[in-house]
């Protein structure tokens, strides 16, 4: 009989600092954790190297991982594990920045709370394990860091990947996913990134607070993005039109553009088509909690003025 992955969870008071750019990673972290079978959480062993706080009894993500994945190992084939996976999340509270807690940077791993940002990765380093049939713990890390660093390396808060054009730009080359931007239509305008918002803003950084000598790398890695050029659809094409969906698959990572000062991507989610048209998969800000969102994603980007358009990034099989 198929069996349904449920992580049940209970939050105090979401706190929210500074938005981070392109909806990017950080924040604060609390909450437990059950399986819906009821089995309590163990804590982490000694010497465990995943960590979501200082506090060492957290809960035991290694067994939610690995349930979830084995779950997914008895999906058929034709499964969208993207989707299949993003939809394990839905009601997992909201919260922004939960990689920022730690002083020195680590590998941080929290499915409890999400952010846009760290519910694509979640899902993504979850699929690739399908994908390599590597259904384990230490592959889900393996993925995970090798996607939200540079080249794999934890040193230091600049070796993360904090702009999610540098993201896509950096995934792509590790090949573990591909950036769509053929037909056009609907891939009919050009973004050309300009990007300056960490390094201008550093006071809304808890690391460059904390180490301003910092602020010069994420300046030149700014530099490095600036001028690149991207084909997006923009939100005036997002309908159900054949072009569309010939173009936007289920469980497409949709990075939506905007036009605010120094930033390149203002928010994350998957790829949902529904009778009446593309929806958007989110941790949202809004409703406090991944959600699939009733309204229809060109009505989403219409209520939003610096939204501009839509980049699909497919992960690669």
């Amino acid at each position: 009989m198929r069996r349904t992955f449920i992580i049940v969870l209970c939050i105090g008071a979401c706190v929210l600092a500074c938005p981070m750019l392109s909806c990017a990673n950080g924040g604060t972290s609390a909450g437990s954790a059950t399986l819906a079978d009821d089995k309590a959480m163990p804590e982490f062993a000694e010497g465990e190297t995943v960590t979501d706080s200082s506090d060492a009894r957290q809960p035991a993500y290694k067994m939610i991982i690995e349930s979830m994945l084995s779950v997914a190992s008895e999906q058929d084939s034709n499964t969208n594990f993207p989707l299949f996976f993003a939809r394990q999340f839905l009601d997992v509270p909201y919260v922004a920045h939960t990689l920022e807690v730690n002083d020195e940077e680590q590998l941080v791993i929290n499915v409890r709370e999400l952010d846009c940002t760290t519910l694509v990765e979640t899902v993504t380093a979850l699929t690739r394990c399908v994908y390599q049939k590597q259904l384990t713990f230490e592959a889900y890390q393996d993925n995970l860091r090798r996607m939200r660093y540079y080249n794999g390396v934890i040193d230091r808060y600049p070796s993360r990947i904090h702009y999610f054009t540098d993201w896509i730009m950096e995934n792509t080359k590790a090949g573990l996913v591909t950036e769509i931007q053929q037909p056009n239509p609907p891939f009919t305008q050009i973004q050309t990134v300009k990007v300056n918002y960490m390094s201008q803003h550093p006071q809304s950084y808890k690391a460059l607070k904390a180490h301003p000598e910092y602020v010069a790398e994420i300046a030149q890695m700014e530099q490095c993005l600036t001028g690149q050029k991207f084909r997006y659809i923009p939100k005036s094409e997002v309908r159900d039109t054949p072009a569309m969906r010939e173009a936007v698959h289920d469980g497409d990572i949709i990075a939506i553009t905007c036009n605010k000062p120094g930033l390149d991507i203002a928010h994350l989610g998957f790829a949902v088509w529904h009778d009446d048209g593309l929806h958007l998969l989110n941790a949202s800000q809004l409703h406090k909690k991944v959600v699939e969102e009733p309204m229809t994603l060109y009505q989403y980007l219409q209520q939003h003025p610096s939204h501009t358009g839509i980049r699909i990034i497919r992960i690669n099989h």
